[in-house]
């Protein structure tokens, strides 16, 4: 679902995320001060796969959410999920910001509400990165504090 721009500035979050070696594939290791943000991270960091983020500007928003799930793991993947789906079928979405507007953890009702910021891909003006095919749950891992020293995701995509 397309919602209109708000006319203020879009402020794009420090980047907290990285990449890591895996055979075949890639790992994305996201992390941030919630694991909303840590979830927000790990999407941008599949789409900043896909292309150079500098080359995108902020011309459309798009609401996304995922069904409600039982568990974390579930989560993350149909966020994935949804993001790679609005990138790889119309509109062609392709990221500079998220902001999830709505992340719920209740028993048997784990959702997300997702504001999905960017520009339709262009081959012309983005520059071509690695084709992502699908989120997977091989060595999937969240992190939450207080147990752990921040909360970081840990997600292999299928390439």
């Amino acid at each position: 679902m397309e919602t209109t721009l708000e006319t203020k500035e879009h402020i794009i979050p420090e980047v907290k995320y990285e990449y890591l070696d895996h055979t075949a594939d890639v790992q994305l290791h996201a992390w941030g001060e919630s694991l909303k943000e840590a979830f927000e991270q790990c999407g941008m960091a599949m789409f900043g796969y896909m292309t150079e983020l500098s080359s995108v500007e902020i011309q459309k928003c798009y609401e996304i959410q995922t069904d409600p799930t039982d568990d974390l793991e579930n989560l993350l993947f149909r966020f994935l999920d949804e993001l790679l789906f609005l990138f790889s079928a119309e509109p062609f979405l392709i990221c500079k910001k998220l902001e999830i507007m709505k992340f719920e953890m209740e028993p048997e009702n784990f959702h997300i509400v997702c504001r999905c910021y960017g520009e339709e891909f262009d081959l012309g003006k983005h520059p071509q990165g690695t084709e992502v095919k699908a989120i997977t749950y091989s060595a999937m891992q969240i992190n939450q504090k207080p147990e752990h020293d921040k909360n970081e995701v840990f997600v292999i995509i299928d390439i």
